[in-house]
């Protein structure tokens, strides 16, 4: 029978003396105390003092010395990080100095720490002598962890949660790779330490095999900034990266500066930055900078793959039933067939939107202000007889206002009918084109009635089917105005617009006269099969309207025929697709998306097509798919694979290739990437990146992994 005593240390003459005198547990098959006055405690011991637990075979207390003699294997646990494991130690009673013999550090259930011996000092340090440091599992059979520390000693810091190391030596298995006099390392539970980071090899066709060397540096618990010299043969550059949190929002700040090869006479570099910040009364605040030095910048150091670049400046507030945004933007274009003196770049953009519920009235009545200008740098005015109208300067102001009344009713039949009555007024201020009305405004009332009747049948397998067929039938008045379309010269027909009043994507333009639209849509869900959703829908307009593209399937007086699904297995088949067909039902227009997902890996691919349309600037088809996947080869090793075809140029666009190994203690990547585009920026290129990350310093990534075997 197990022996339970609690020794009070203000009671008991044999005290083990603590620093903050905090009463002593001890727990053991057997205990006596011999003749010289030893307090021996034997057989599957457990002490505890001051957050400390110690498990051991025997334990020896001499009232004199006040020191504790231990006998492992012994087993030291303090709070929920650190873990000493030790062959035999001799401690002083509050287990906070000593030495430890034969002893293991493990930090974090991850990071272990052999060392020969171990001196605990003030309970705050360990010092490890002839010490090895690996996250790896250690086998039996003597063959060496993937990677290893060796140092002459290393101290651990239990309040800071650092290691340091003296002589430390790295080595993959048994092979050193390099040495250093010097070593700080940050523990496992530390989020955030200056330092360096793990490098990265980066090799471009264009710039060279260069090595990319990051360092950490801790302003302040809310601040940080990473310097990360970028060496090669044919460029170099310092990349940054500047951090804050606020106590209502954060920053985010990256950049570089660069001299390289490419451009030798001039300095490179780029800036983005992004913020958000919540302001008093429910606002929210975010801003946007994006700024480079040149067009081939972003994609020749793979900073990013955007061709036009966007800095705002946005003030919102979303409520129940308000809206209130203020919004301004300024825009970069970098691409080549477009010159950003005659692009609008400089936008104002703002909108207010109010809904309210009369009783007296009955149903929603939806009130929605929109403020709108934007600008070009080119102080040209457009003339009649100009040859290239193209080179402009044309700028843009306009202000909507629109009050709309809306009341749905559901009849005894299942019918449900949806009415729609309001008045819009919008007006325009255009400078700097003499073709058009300086100042024109309008007053356009419309009207819409919609009915539905949805259908629903649950069969006895549990499968619900719904059918929804529906028409809607609306009135716009007036005329357009003769006014340029600035805003609205893309327009999409899908099925979340199948009901709108006007199609158009901005308020400069408005679809007039009486239109009629029907739709039928079926949805199929199964609790343990196949879920779809497909929807069919056409337009009749009573004149045409040529503000729309051939491409966009609305300029007839019947529009294509809209035809959009999607089909879900459950099991990890997704289809998603929308089309456009002509009334001969030829193709116009499609889109197609497929995704697999399976036990050890996805893949997906997407097709687009679409016709050339010169309204739309484009002058040939497009005809492209994608096909992206990853596929777990074992338990470590992930291949993934991307690949972007034009159909129509007949030539690859970009290519990558991807293999990840990852277990309990490393992760490696290697990336290929290839661009085939060219342009008068940017030359088709070949990227590749390798990274290398130790697990076991500074916080976990929490992500799965798994533990190799020791198994032949």
């Amino acid at each position: 029978m197990r022996l339970l005593i609690v020794l009070l240390l203000a009671l008991m003459p044999l005290r083990l003396a603590a620093q903050e005198q905090q009463a002593a547990l001890l727990v053991a098959d057997q205990l006596y105390i011999t003749r010289d006055r030893e307090l021996v405690a034997s057989g599957n011991v457990e002490a505890f003092q001051n957050g400390i637990r110690l498990q051991a075979s025997a334990i020896r207390y001499n009232q004199s010395s006040g020191a504790l003699s231990i006998e492992g294997p012994i087993t030291l646990t303090e709070g929920t990080d650190t873990v000493i494991l030790a062959n035999a130690a001799e401690l002083d009673a509050g287990l906070r100095n000593g030495i430890l013999r034969g002893a293991r550090l493990v930090l974090n259930q991850q990071l272990q720490l052999a060392a020969v011996q171990i001196d605990r000092v003030d309970g705050r340090y360990n010092q490890l002598y002839k010490t090895a440091v690996t996250s790896c599992r250690i086998c039996d059979d003597g063959r060496p962890p993937l990677w290893q520390i060796r140092a002459k000693r290393v101290v651990h810091d239990e309040v800071e949660q650092q290691l340091y190391f003296d002589e430390a030596q790295f080595r993959i298995g048994n092979m050193p790779v390099f040495w250093l006099p010097r070593l700080r390392l940050p523990g496992p539970s530390v989020k955030r330490a200056s330092g360096f980071l793990v490098p990265s090899i980066r090799s471009t066709s264009s710039l060279g095999v260069g090595l990319k060397i990051p360092y950490f540096i801790k302003l302040s618990e809310k601040r940080d900034l990473t310097i990360t010299p970028y060496f090669s043969s044919s460029t170099s550059t310092v990349e940054l990266r500047y951090r804050q949190a606020y106590r209502n929002g954060r920053i985010q700040f990256d950049a570089a500066v660069t001299r390289d090869e490419l451009q030798p006479s001039d300095t490179r570099g780029y800036l983005f930055g992004r913020g958000l910040f919540a302001l008093p009364r429910d606002f929210v605040l975010n801003f946007a900078i994006e700024a480079v030095s040149d067009d081939g910048y972003l994609d020749t150091y793979g900073y990013s793959d955007a061709d036009r670049l966007r800095s705002e400046l946005t003030v919102s507030r979303a409520r129940r039933d308000e809206y209130i945004r203020a919004s301004f933007y300024n825009f970069k274009s970098l691409r080549d067939d477009e010159v950003n003196e005659t692009l609008p770049t400089l936008v104002l953009d703002g909108e207010y939107e109010r809904r309210f519920f009369p009783r007296a009235l009955g149903g929603e009545v939806r009130t929605r202000l929109v403020a709108h200008s934007h600008g070009r740098i080119s102080d040209l005015v457009i003339d009649s007889d100009d040859a290239d109208d193209i080179v402009d300067g044309r700028d843009v102001a306009r202000l909507n206002a629109q009050v709309d009344w809306l009341r749905s009713y559901t009849l005894r039949g299942g019918l449900r009918t949806d009415t729609r009555v309001g008045l819009a007024f919008n007006t325009f201020k255009i400078a700097q084109d003499s073709t058009t009305t300086d100042d024109p405004s309008e007053l356009t009332p419309h009207a819409a009635l919609t009915l539905r009747y949805p259908l629903a049948r649950t069969t006895a397998r549990g499968v619900s089917h719904v059918l929804e067929p529906v028409v809607q039938i609306s009135w716009t008045g007036g005329d357009r105005l003769d006014i340029p379309n600035e805003e609205s010269t893309r327009v999409e027909f899908d099925q979340g617009n199948l009901l709108a009043l006007s199609r158009f994507p901005r308020a400069d333009r408005r679809e007039r006269g009486v239109m009629a639209a029907v739709g039928l849509g079926w949805s199929r869900f199964d609790p343990q099969g196949w879920d779809a959703q497909i929807s069919v829908g056409q337009i009749f307009r009573e004149d045409h309207d040529t503000g729309f593209s051939t491409t966009s399937g609305l300029n007839n007086l019947s529009s294509d025929i809209l035809i959009a699904g999607q089909l879900s297995s459950g099991n990890g088949v997704m289809l998603t697709g929308r089309s456009l067909f002509e009334n001969n039902l030829a193709l116009s227009k499609a889109e197609l998306r497929g995704d697999y997902a399976f036990g050890r890996g996805r893949i997906g691919g997407s097709y687009v097509w679409l016709q050339e349309d010169a309204d739309e600037d484009r002058d040939s088809e497009v005809s492209e798919f994608a096909l992206d996947g990853a596929f777990e080869i074992n338990q470590f090793w992930t291949a993934s694979a991307n690949w972007r075809y034009d159909v129509a140029s007949d030539r690859a666009a970009t290519a990558g290739l991807g293999l990840r190994y990852e277990n309990e203690c490393v992760t490696l990547d290697l990336q290929v990437k290839r661009r085939y585009t060219t342009s008068t920026s940017v030359e088709p290129s070949t990227d590749f990146g390798f990274n290398i990350g130790l697990r076991g310093f500074s916080a976990d990534t929490g992500t799965e992994r798994y533990v190799r075997s020791c198994s032949n």
